[in-house]
């Protein structure tokens, strides 16, 4: 059976990266690490790993600048609470990340985040239109997510 596996492509810093999100998450650990090859050897530092996230596989690449990352590709989490919210946002735009718009950042690697609460599918399930737009709304205009202002304004 055929394994579907994102690959990931950075600048520099994939292991440093990997790293760091292991650490983010329970249930999450670097797989391996693969050194450059030249002449047909290994050579030092970094060229390919992977790592999982709670039960999904990535594969990471030290690709140099030929290619940057894109938000067109971003990790989704889903969260149960704003401190959960809170606490990944911190992190991944701390040392250098940004963030963007409707609960999406990019971290100081550049790879694009979405840090959502499980809540927010609930409120766009719901048969009040009114209730769903305004919520839409008031998310259009955070860059973190505020589950608290999110309610409040699917409550109306």
């Amino acid at each position: 059976m055929s394994k579907v596996t994102p690959f990931l492509w950075y600048v520099d810093g994939a292991k440093e990266a990997a790293e760091y999100y292991v650490s983010l998450f329970d249930d999450a650990r670097v797989l391996w690490v693969q050194g450059f090859p030249q002449d047909g050897a290994m050579q030092s530092g970094v060229y390919t790993l992977a790592f999982e996230l709670q039960g999904r596989e990535y594969y990471a690449i030290n690709g140099g600048d030929a290619i940057k990352p894109t938000p067109a590709f971003s990790f989704f989490v889903e969260v149960e609470s704003q401190a959960e919210i809170d606490r990944l946002w911190d992190a991944l735009i701390a040392d250098g990340g940004a963030p963007s718009q409707c609960g999406w950042l990019f971290d100081r690697w550049g790879q694009s985040w979405q840090i959502v609460p499980k809540q927010l599918w609930d409120f766009y399930a719901s048969d009040d239109r009114a209730a769903v737009d305004r919520t839409v709304r008031a998310m259009l205009g955070m860059a973190k997510l505020d589950l608290g202002a999110l309610q409040a304004a699917f409550d109306g």
